[in-house]
Parts: structure tokens; C-alpha cells; sequence
């Protein structure tokens, strides 16, 4: 690990615990921006970007998981308030912020558009993919864009190469697969956080999430079901699709296999699923997967299927697959893109990862979550 990197995080990590929130929030940032960062790149990593490359970098062997046991008990543990409301200054906010669970400090970046509303507004949770960072996604998704037109906050967690060495959302290791555990239970805390000090409305949660990020975003949704009202996942994987190391290159290369199950369990919640057919890094199989899943939650309320073709203003064909169900509204919708690698569906050019030849999977799952409320779930410990 670089020794830089290591000293930073410990600074951030004492910072954390005595309340010293601004020095430790730097102390992140400093610790990210230190040295390569290829989330950070403007790049424009197409379908023409050769597989290869994407795959050596979207899963890391080095990936660790620190138990809380190896950082001392801080004082007792409050919530670390964000930034004040657009609502409450009438300025746009795209702000960074420091958040601590279980002893585990995450940075963050929130959007919080300054349009006027009445009442509370949805919260978008965006789950960056390996390699990438807040800044990246956000500019490749446009979300903030979306969200500035049409009056949702974003809330873009960041994953740290202290916890992964490339970035990713550690999807593939048991500790991070279950309720009250690992990156769920601190990614899920956060949102809390953020739904409390910014007038959200809770009954209009989502998350989405690329790649390794789509997988946690699967996960949280199966493992959160009364927090989150919806799920977006493109190019991931689906909950259980394996619980180490061998097991998800096994399922990222060839999907994941009859053995592998779904080990977070729970009532299904509406999942829209991006995922194209030429994806060398995460195989196809595994949107049809978490497609499967979903409607297997949903215990057959979606019987209805609605299926078509269609071509992208830019020429990018695909095929769109909605399960209805018995009031008309979409359980679970599917697009699978034709020719398509591992890329973000309608992104920009100016963040990494994208496809600007696609279909907008931003729009498309906007609409498709601002369609759902949450139902009404008993929470679990």
C-alpha cells in the first residue's frame, strides 16, 4: 500500500473520532487524489475499448476486508450531519462530505439542486464502478443533470483503495453480501443520514449502480428493502453470485453458475436492469440473472410481459423487456443493449466508462423509479 495513502487514512480515522470532521474529510481527499487515479480521468472508455483492459482492472486479487476490530473504539458515535439544504441557502450544493458507521469512515459527494419544492424530494444513491470515483460518475451518468431539471438529490458514495486496491465495491466477499455487515450496512447508514438531515422523502429511495457498483446496488436492494424503493443495475451481477475471489471471476466471465444463490433473501423490490450482450468484463448471463431474481422475489405478482426492439437516436439497437404487474406498473424492466461492452447506456464522453451511442439509462431509470413508492416493509435487525 502506498505509505502515503496508509498514513492519511489512519489521520482521517483519528480525526473521525474526535469529532474533528472538516480535517478529517481533507485527509480523505488527499489520501483519493494521491497518485494515479484513473477514475478521475475524463476518459472515453467505449464499447471500442478493448475487454481485456476493462477486465484487468474491475476486480482487484488484493481486495480486503478490515474488521472493526483493528481500528480503536471511538467516542460514542453520532451521525455526521451534511451541508445545510439548497432549500435552506436557495444555492445549488455539489458538496463533499465525511459520514462514520461501525467504526468505518466513507467519503461522499451530494448533489442538491436549488430549485424551489414543496415538500420533501427522492434521493438517487449512484454506486460508482471499479477504478471510478464520484466526480467520474457523475459526469459520465449526467445524473446531476437530471436531478437539476427535475428536483431529486444524488448522493454519490466513494469507495477507497484502503478498502479495495482498484476501487470496487467489495460485491464477492460474504462479509459485504448481508444486512448489518460490511459495505451494506455502512453504505445504508449514510443514506440514512442523508435522508434525515435533507428533508428527503422516504417513501422515494433508490439506488443504482455500475459494474461492481450494480452488484452492491443488488445487494442493498434485496438486503434494504425499507429503505429503498427501487433498484437500478447496469453491468452487474446479481446478490450471491459468489463469495470469493475465484468464484466472481467464474461468474464475471461466464455468469453465474446453478449453485450460487441468493444470500440476502428478503421481498422484492422493482429492479431495472442495463446490461449489453458484447460485455466482455461481466457477461450478459449475469443481467439475466439478476432479472431472474427479481421476478422470483416478486412471487409472481408480474405476470405480464411486454417486450420490443428498438434503435437509440445514435443507432445502438436493443431489446426492452417489462414485467407488469397486477396494477399496470413495472416490477421489473430489462434492456439489453446489441453490441454493447461494459459501459454506462447513453453516458458521457467526459466520465469513464460509457456508451454515448446507447439508450439514456439515467433517464430511463429515473422514470422507472420515480414510477414506484416504497412498500410498506417491516425492518430487520
Amino acid at each position: 500500500m502506498n505509505p502515503l495513502f496508509e498514513r492519511l487514512m489512519r489521520k482521517a480515522t483519528r480525526l473521525t473520532q474526535v469529532g474533528q470532521l472538516q480535517e478529517a474529510t481533507r485527509a480523505i481527499q488527499r489520501a483519493l487524489g494521491g497518485g494515479a487515479d484513473e477514475g478521475s480521468r475524463a476518459t472515453d472508455r467505449t464499447t471500442a475499448t478493448p475487454a481485456a483492459n476493462d477486465e484487468a482492472q474491475v476486480i482487484d486479487v488484493e481486495a480486503r476486508f478490515v474488521e472493526p476490530a483493528t481500528a480503536p473504539a471511538p467516542a460514542p458515535e453520532t451521525p455526521r450531519a451534511p451541508p445545510p439544504t439548497a432549500r435552506e441557502t436557495g444555492v445549488e450544493q455539489w458538496s463533499d462530505g465525511l459520514f462514520a458507521h461501525q467504526h468505518r469512515p466513507i467519503a461522499y459527494k451530494l448533489f442538491v439542486p436549488g430549485t424551489q419544492a414543496v415538500g420533501p424530494r427522492p434521493l438517487v444513491v449512484m454506486l460508482h464502478g471499479c477504478t471510478q470515483n464520484p466526480d467520474d460518475f457523475a459526469a459520465g451518468t449526467r445524473m446531476n443533470q437530471l436531478a437539476r431539471e427535475n428536483g431529486f438529490l444524488v448522493l454519490y458514495p466513494a469507495q477507497t483503495q484502503h478498502a479495495n486496491s482498484s476501487k470496487c465495491w467489495n460485491w464477492f466477499k460474504s462479509q459485504h453480501q448481508q444486512r448489518g455487515r460490511g459495505e451494506p450496512a455502512l453504505l445504508a447508514a449514510l443514506t440514512q443520514s442523508v435522508i434525515d438531515a435533507h428533508d428527503v422523502d422516504p417513501e422515494r429511495v433508490y439506488v443504482a449502480g455500475l459494474s461492481a457498483g450494480g452488484a452492491m446496488a443488488d445487494i442493498l436492494g434485496r438486503s434494504y428493502p425499507d429503505l429503498f424503493a427501487a433498484v437500478g443495475v447496469h453491468s452487474g451481477l446479481p446478490s450471491g453470485a459468489a463469495s470469493d475471489l475465484m468464484s466472481a471471476l467464474a461468474a464475471m466471465k461466464s455468469g453465474p453458475s446453478a449453485a450460487a444463490s441468493n444470500t440476502t433473501g428478503g421481498p422484492g423490490v422493482p429492479t431495472i436492469v442495463f446490461h449489453g450482450d458484447a460485455d466482455g468484463t461481466v457477461h450478459a448471463r449475469n443481467g439475466e440473472a439478476v432479472v431472474q431474481a427479481a421476478l422470483a422475489a416478486q412471487d409472481g405478482a408480474a405476470t405480464q410481459v411486454q417486450a420490443s426492439d428498438g434503435r437509440s437516436a445514435r443507432g445502438r439497437a436493443y431489446t426492452r423487456r417489462v414485467h407488469v404487474d397486477a396494477h399496470g406498473l413495472a416490477a421489473v424492466e430489462q434492456w439489453l443493449l446489441h453490441g454493447a461492452g461494459h459501459a454506462w447506456s447513453g453516458g458521457s464522453a467526459h466520465g469513464s466508462y460509457t456508451d454515448p451511442s446507447g439508450p439514456d439509462a439515467s433517464a430511463e431509470m429515473l422514470r422507472f423509479f420515480l414510477s414506484h413508492r416504497k412498500v410498506a416493509v417491516a425492518a430487520t435487525p
